[in-house]
C-alpha cells in the first residue's frame, strides 16, 4: 500500500448507500473519489451508443479500456458524468442503466479492462473506493474496508425515495425485484463475487441517518 496515498473502500450491495456515504468520507477527508459502479454502467452506456452486443466480451473490453469520461463535481456536491463530451449523469443513474452494468460487470474481459483504470484512481492525499470488490479484489490493500449493507426492504425504499425525488417513474415493487436480482447476479458471479473482505468491517445502517453512518467510518478512520 503507498502510505502518501492510503485507499478507504467501501463496499456493499446495490441501494446500501455506499456512495453516499463514500462522498462524504471523501469531502470530510479531502481524497479523491472512485464510483467504481459508474464505469460500468459508463460501459453498458457506451456498448448500447455503439450497438455493441452485453455478451460481446471482447469488444466490450476494449470499449472499456478507451472510455472517453468525465467527472465534474460541483458545489452542491452533486456530479456530472460526461460521456463523449455529453452529459449523462440522468442516463448513468437509471435503473435499466444499473441492470445492464450489473450484466457488463459478469464478464472477465470487462473487469480485466477496467482493473487498472481503477487503480490509477489511487492519488495523494488518498482515495475513497466505493463499489462491490474494492476491498476484496481492486484494493486488497486498503487502509481500512467497510462494508455496507441495509435490509433489502429499506434499500428498496431508499432507492425509490431518490428516484422519485429526480422525477423518475418507478414502483417500490419493481425496485424490490430489481434488488434482489441484482444481489443474486452479483453474488454469484464465478469473478470478484459481492462479499465482505476478509478483515471489512461490517457496518449495517439500516435505520441510521446518512451522518451517522458517514461519522462511524470516519470514527473508525482516526482510530487508525
Amino acid at each position: 500500500m503507498n502510505l502518501n496515498s492510503p485507499v478507504i473502500t467501501i463496499d456493499g450491495p446495490s441501494g446500501s448507500g455506499k456512495g453516499t456515504i463514500a462522498r462524504r468520507v471523501a469531502d470530510a477527508l479531502g481524497f479523491h473519489l472512485l464510483d467504481s459502479g459508474a464505469l460500468y454502467r459508463l460501459t453498458a452506456i457506451a456498448a448500447k451508443n455503439k450497438r455493441i452486443s452485453l455478451d460481446d466480451g471482447d469488444a466490450l473490453a476494449l470499449l472499456a479500456r478507451g472510455l472517453d469520461i468525465r467527472f465534474d463535481g460541483n458545489k452542491d456536491r452533486s456530479e456530472r458524468i460526461l460521456l463523449d463530451n455529453e452529459d449523462v449523469t440522468l442516463e448513468v443513474r437509471r435503473e435499466s442503466t444499473g441492470a445492464k452494468a450489473s450484466a457488463v460487470a459478469e464478464l472477465t474481459e470487462v473487469r480485466t479492462a477496467l482493473l487498472e483504470r481503477q487503480r490509477a484512481f489511487q492519488k495523494a492525499p488518498g482515495l475513497v473506493a466505493d463499489g462491490r470488490d474494492m476491498g476484496t479484489h481492486v484494493f486488497p490493500s486498503a487502509l481500512i474496508k467497510i462494508f455496507l449493507t441495509a435490509s433489502a426492504e429499506e434499500r428498496a425504499k431508499r432507492r425509490h425515495k431518490q428516484l422519485k425525488g429526480k422525477g423518475m417513474d418507478v414502483t417500490l415493487a419493481a425496485l424490490s425485484r430489481d434488488i434482489e436480482d441484482r444481489d443474486r447476479r452479483d453474488s454469484e458471479r464465478s469473478v470478484a463475487p459481492l462479499k465482505p473482505a476478509r478483515d471489512a468491517r461490517i457496518l449495517d445502517s439500516s435505520g441510521l441517518s446518512i451522518e451517522s453512518v458517514a461519522n462511524t467510518v470516519l470514527e473508525w478512520v482516526a482510530e487508525l
